[in-house]
């Protein structure tokens, strides 16, 4: 009965606003914040924590529905202390930069879709401080650098003439392999060569703000 009443909700939202004519942005400038999962890669998803993934980004739309855009990336995952036996305090950092392709669409005035991929280059730089019986204090620093995707989707609900939200969800190709020993753990554990070549990726899901600087309204 819930999932009638909301499917019969949204359509009606739709064809409402399809009466008064489909809104249709140009210029927009976007800021995302998510909690990342990771997914692939055992020791990563074993050891490493997600934290937080932020973009933001300035994208054009044009008017039959592809946007292109320009924009930077961060994320940070903590090592959890729980998972290994020794004391490791720190995390991944990544930042990077990406451009943006996708097609965007909005059904009437207030809701509308946005999805695309990310494609971009990101520094990694590890930072933990490791306490090794054999030394009172040990600083590791790792850093490297390699391409990234990330294809996205979005639920966009608009406020108002200059104002959306958005519900995103995406998922990150970093394409790095992650060892335990990266972070200054003394070995890798019983992790196998192959599982350790395992490419980084993690899922995630968060909110979105928009602004928008220009708007056309279709008839």
């Amino acid at each position: 009965m819930k999932r009638g009443i909301v499917l019969l909700t949204f359509v009606i939202v739709c064809f409402a606003g399809r009466a008064q004519g489909e809104y249709e942005p140009k210029y927009t400038w976007n800021v995302e914040l998510g909690l990342p999962v990771a997914t692939s890669n055992q020791p990563f998803c074993d050891i490493m924590q997600g934290l937080v993934t932020i973009n933001t980004y300035q994208q054009y739309s044009f008017p039959f529905h592809l946007n292109v855009g320009l924009g930077l990336k961060y994320s940070y995952f903590t090592v959890n202390e729980f998972a290994i036996s020794q004391p490791v305090f720190g995390g991944l950092h990544t930042g990077g930069a990406f451009a943006k392709v996708g097609w965007d669409k909005f059904y009437g005035q207030t809701f509308g879709v946005d999805f695309g991929v990310k494609v971009g280059y990101a520094q990694h730089f590890i930072n933990t401080l490791v306490q090794p019986v054999d030394e009172p204090e040990f600083r590791n620093r790792l850093n490297w650098s390699n391409v990234f995707a990330e294809p996205v989707f979005s639920l966009i609900l608009k406020a108002d003439e200059r104002n959306s939200y958005r519900l995103n969800l995406g998922y990150t190709f970093y394409g790095f392999p992650y060892e335990p020993v990266d972070i200054g753990l003394t070995s890798n554990g019983d992790y196998t060569p192959d599982v350790l070549d395992n490419s980084t990726q993690f899922f995630f899901i968060g909110f979105g703000y928009s602004f928008y600087f220009g708007e056309k309204v279709s008839e």
